[in-house]
């Protein structure tokens, strides 16, 4: 089939329609275009789907998108979803979005391909000036990436360079990205890791992440034994435990942490790779909780939906990479000058439309109707988060399969996480339209009390 005769939103859509499933997901059309996927992609995505639809004995058959528009997202069969995944969280405007089409419209009728570090873009020297008035020490310098592992690993090189230490210290249930600088510090789960372990950093330890003040002194302390060894040169830490279940820490752990890693002369590397840019009711969780990291890692939602990141950092920790012998960090793309113009579109839609409040305060109406719909709910714990950056934690990780099946097939889409996956995440569009929350929580409410 052509593309033009995929099914594409109506003239009529809103981009905050309620969802319509015209035909029971996964569609006739979605089955067939599975099944060419499974014969030229990488097994490893079929493979996990397989083990897992075993495990809970529910078939996990995937859906193929097609179009978006906002917070909607159409399949190839014409069914229209709620998209309260929002690309891992990293549509920050939604699907679409007419500032960020724009933007690139425009870039690409004047220049696709720069030349990376050697001759820059125009648009890349204004995305780099946006991003450095991020950092709260003022006169930071910033490093364009092209993902976020890609961010994590330039931070993490900076770190060594600044330090010419190899140690480092992150937190169980922590989530990075799958590169080699950014892997060992996967405290998500071991088994990611485990079949590189001999070409990944041997000097990485994890400590707790604290979910209360309970847990914080705790941390603390397993902190300061680490950084005591005398090897370590950074701390990664991620200002809300993302993929690790949306866990939200004491309000002073990263100020406390900064202070205890910069008496041991550490770099602090703060992953604001999905907290930032509004996601969690603030341009950056880190310096909202009273912070002062070294070092900022962005990406997910910076590009609208196109593929940058970057590595935000003081000057002196920056200026680290500033040597009489030649060592950078950089590729082709780097700097792309279509997704540096949709991150400058993004930065400003943010700015101009106040998406930080709106998250904010969104995000407190949306936890309220959670909690208020789901309370006494059957194989409900929790929900939790900052933003639009919310958790509801199941009691085991198939009820959570289960759960996001059941939802997906209602018209809802939703992503699993936590160490267990026992935990639906919800990063929808900032944008999003506030009278979709509450028939989505009502929803929820009738899947957990009807699956088993």
């Amino acid at each position: 089939m052509p593309l033009s005769e995929f099914p594409r939103p109506l003239d009529t859509a809103t981009g905050h329609d309620a969802p319509e499933i015209r035909v029971a997901p996964p569609g006739p059309m979605s089955i067939a275009m599975s099944e060419r996927l499974a014969h030229v992609e990488c097994p490893a995505f079929g493979q996990r789907r397989s083990d897992r639809a075993e495990k809970i004995g529910v078939d996990l058959g995937p859906i193929v998108l097609a179009s978006g528009r906002g917070s909607n997202v159409y399949d190839v069969d014409g069914n229209r979803y709620v998209d309260f995944a929002a690309g891992f969280g990293s549509v920050l405007l939604g699907h679409n979005a007419t500032s960020s089409v724009r933007a690139i419209e425009g870039q690409a009728e004047r220049l696709m391909q720069a030349l990376g570090d050697v001759y820059s873009a125009d648009c890349k020297i204004s995305l780099l000036e946006r991003l450095a008035s991020l950092h709260p020490s003022g006169g930071a310098k910033a490093l364009l990436t092209q993902s976020g592992s890609d961010a994590v690993t330039a931070a993490i090189k900076t770190a060594m360079l600044a330090t010419k230490k190899p140690g480092l210290i992150a937190f169980e249930g922590a989530y990075h990205g799958m590169g080699y600088a950014a892997l060992p510090a996967c405290g998500l789960r071991e088994s990611l890791r485990a079949p590189f372990g001999p070409q990944l950093n041997a000097d990485v330890t994890f400590a707790p992440y604290p979910k209360g003040d309970a847990d914080l002194d705790r941390t603390l302390s397993t902190v300061d034994a680490q950084l005591a060894r005398g090897s370590v040169g950074a701390v990664l830490v991620e200002p809300i435990l993302g993929r690790g279940g949306c866990v939200v820490p004491p309000t002073k752990f990263v100020a406390q942490l900064c202070d205890l890693a910069h008496r041991y002369d550490a770099v602090v590397i703060a992953d604001e790779i999905w907290t930032g840019l509004g996601r969690s009711g603030s341009l950056v969780r880190s310096s909202a909780v009273g912070a002062a990291p070294d070092i900022l890692c962005f990406g997910k939602g910076l590009g609208g939906g196109m593929p940058i990141s970057a590595c935000v950092g003081e000057s002196d920790v920056m200026d680290a990479w500033a040597r009489t012998t030649e060592v950078v960090h950089t590729s082709t793309h780097a700097g792309h000058p279509l997704a540096c113009a949709s991150a400058i579109a993004t930065l400003d839609s943010i700015r101009f439309k106040q998406l930080v409040t709106r998250s904010r305060d969104i995000g407190l109406t949306f936890l309220e109707l959670l909690c208020t719909h789901l309370e006494g709910a059957n194989g409900f714990v929790e929900a939790r988060g900052a933003g639009l950056m919310i958790g509801v934690e199941l009691e085991s990780g198939a009820r959570a399969m289960r759960a996001s099946r059941a939802l997906l097939e209602r018209g809802y889409i939703v992503l699993g996480g936590g160490i267990r996956g026992e935990t639906l995440t919800m990063t929808p569009p900032l944008t999003i339209g506030e009278e979709l929350l509450e028939p989505f929580c009502k929803t929820l409410r009738n899947v957990l009390d009807t699956i088993d």
